[in-house]
Parts: structure tokens; sequence; C-alpha cells
């Protein structure tokens, strides 16, 4: 099942370290076969508050976006950005083929009822 990556940065800042982030970032991605679905695009707020901007990254699955996150090679450049740019990471599953969330809110209401 696909994986991601979704870093939510509050305070993009273009620090020297954060353009070498940049420049060595990719090459942290592909053994895992990591690519960018977004990158720091000007995000529409519809509800709540979003300060700053997100990077969504897609990873075949959860273990190699795992592995990629944990490498070596990520966690060396990991403070280029965190030293300068607050904000949350978090690693997650895609759905399966076919998701139906009405089946999903019917298992949902079956286990209240137990």
């Amino acid at each position: 099942m696909t994986a991601y990556a979704l870093a939510h940065l509050h305070t993009p800042n273009l620090h020297e370290d954060v353009l070498v982030y940049l420049e060595r970032i990719q090459a942290t991605l592909d053994p895992f076969g990591g690519t960018f679905l977004a990158h720091g695009p000007d995000v529409e707020v519809r509800e709540g508050e979003w300060p700053g901007t997100v990077v969504l990254l897609e990873f075949p699955d959860k273990d190699a976006v795992r592995a990629w996150y944990d490498s070596p090679a990520y966690q060396e450049i990991l403070p280029l950005r965190t030293n300068h740019i607050a904000g949350s990471a978090i690693l997650f599953d895609g759905v399966r083929p076919g998701h139906d969330p009405a089946k999903m809110a019917a298992a949902i209401r079956a286990t209240q009822q137990g």
C-alpha cells in the first residue's frame, strides 16, 4: 500500500542550510522510491489555521517511508532543515484500492453497538 510523509512547515525560512538540504534531499529519496507530490505550495486554508506550507512525499509502502526517514543519509541532512524551520512531520499509509468510506462508517457503527 502506498505510504506518505507529510511535513507541515510553520516557518519557511530560506537559510543557506535549507538550500543545502534542498540540494541534497532527492538523493536520499531515490533509493527508497520516494517522490515529491507537493513541495512548498501556497495553501488555501478552508478550515482552521495552517501557518506556513506543506511538503508531501509518496513512497511505495510504509516500510520504504520509514527506511528513508531513518536512513543515515536523510538523518545527516535533517538538521539543516529542522534547525531553521519549525514544523511537524508525519508518516502514514494511504488507502487501499476501492476504499469505501460508507463501509468504514458501518464497521465503526458495528463496533460501537457491541
